[in-house]
């Protein structure tokens, strides 16, 4: 099975999502997302990015599939339509699986999990999972969605520095399975 990443922004409260989107916007954040999200050591390849389907909803159309990256849509409706280059799994496990195969290993270098909470919550459990990429917001928004413990089984192995954006104020880090 193939391994994965997770990357999110969380508020000072844990909360990553409020009524189907994002309660902050934050080009910067967009920027570093966008950049660990299609950044590959082999030209010849993409990354994955594995959403929900109210994750991928919550994206503006205009930025629908994510560009530069190989789009996998997670649903239980099998009524779902994805548009053309995008695949739709029933559950987590099973992309993982197609991720796995030999043709997605020529083409696919990195993983990556986007939300929602659901997945998120698999994912963090998942022993397959690497690596978190968290942006760690200072303020607190009212969300209604929030991220799971990681911590208990995650240690942190890098932090950036502070970045002042807007209003806001949040940093950067990076944070490995407990060996």
């Amino acid at each position: 099975m193939r391994e994965f990443n997770i990357i999110l922004a969380m508020d000072a409260a844990r909360g990553i999502g409020k009524k189907g989107s994002l309660p902050w916007h934050l080009p910067g954040e967009l920027k570093h997302f966008k950049n660990v999200t299609t950044q590959v050591d082999d030209p010849q390849k993409k990354n994955a990015v594995i959403m929900g389907r109210k994750t991928w909803e919550s994206i503006p159309e205009k930025f629908r599939p994510l560009p530069e990256r190989f789009n996998i849509i997670l649903s239980r409706n099998p009524d779902f339509v994805s548009p053309g280059g995008v695949l739709v799994f029933d559950n987590f496990e099973r992309s993982l699986e197609f991720l796995d195969s030999s043709g997605c290993r020529k083409n696919i270098e990195k993983v990556f999990v986007i939300g929602g909470a659901q997945i998120v919550t698999e994912a963090v459990k998942h022993p397959l999972c690497q690596r978190i990429y968290l942006t760690h917001l200072q303020k607190r928004y009212d969300c209604d969605v929030f991220f799971p413990d990681f911590e208990s089984r995650f240690d942190s192995v890098s932090q950036g520095e502070v970045v002042q954006e807007e209003q806001e104020r949040y940093y950067f880090a990076e944070y490995e399975p407990r060996k």
